[in-house]
């Protein structure tokens, strides 16, 4: 029977991202029992640095960005694209106050579940356990690759590799955020797009 059909349009993409795990239908809708819809207009926060974040989202539709406030100045860690989840993990998963904002940067449309609904399915299901190990895996390796890419490439080295990896964002991300996330000013950005440009 397709799953599809059976459930709100809103559940089809976490219903193929799931999918890709080879979770079986009832499995899958023991997950999406637990979600709840929300709309994120584009400036708003899903979590604000010093919140406790409450909630893993899946992003159905939107962008949104990570970042560090320190004294007014912000400091891009990550950009989150639909297909995929996101949060402020490192609240989420000690239940104490985040240490970055996550905000829009489009208009979003996302599926959230609470803490103590994940981790209700982490103890009623053992392929819970391993999605989220998995998840956690590819999330880790992200972040180390990331640090290693900052101490050990140019500048120019990280921007061609962003172009060339995750093109969404010089598509649709300000080029001010790029340079943010770069660790880079946006003077030093303009300077190796015209060079590259050049080339």
């Amino acid at each position: 029977m397709d799953y599809s059909s059976q459930h709100p349009p809103y559940l089809a993409y976490i219903h193929d991202f799931m999918r890709r795990f080879g979770v079986d239908a009832e499995t899958l809708n023991v997950f999406c029992s637990k979600l709840t819809p929300k709309h994120l207009p584009k400036k708003e926060f899903l979590v604000r640095q010093g919140e406790t974040c409450r909630h893993i989202a899946f992003i159905n539709e939107g962008l949104l960005r990570l970042y560090y406030d320190v004294e007014g100045e912000e400091h891009i860690r990550q950009f989150h694209f639909e297909r995929s989840f996101c949060s402020e993990y490192q609240s989420f998963l000690t239940e104490k106050p985040a240490l970055m904002s996550l905000q829009a940067l489009e208009e979003c449309d996302l599926l959230l579940m609470p803490h103590a609904d994940l981790y209700a399915l982490f103890r009623l299901n053992k392929e819970f356990e391993r999605i989220g190990r998995v998840l956690a895996e590819q999330s880790f390796i992200f972040v180390s690759q990331r640090f290693a890419s900052m101490l050990l490439e140019s500048p120019e080295e990280r921007y061609q590799l962003l172009v060339r990896e995750r093109p969404k964002v010089v598509q649709r991300v300000p080029q001010y955020m790029i340079a943010s996330y770069l660790g880079i000013t946006p003077e030093a950005l303009s300077r190796i797009r015209k060079r590259l440009a050049e080339q």
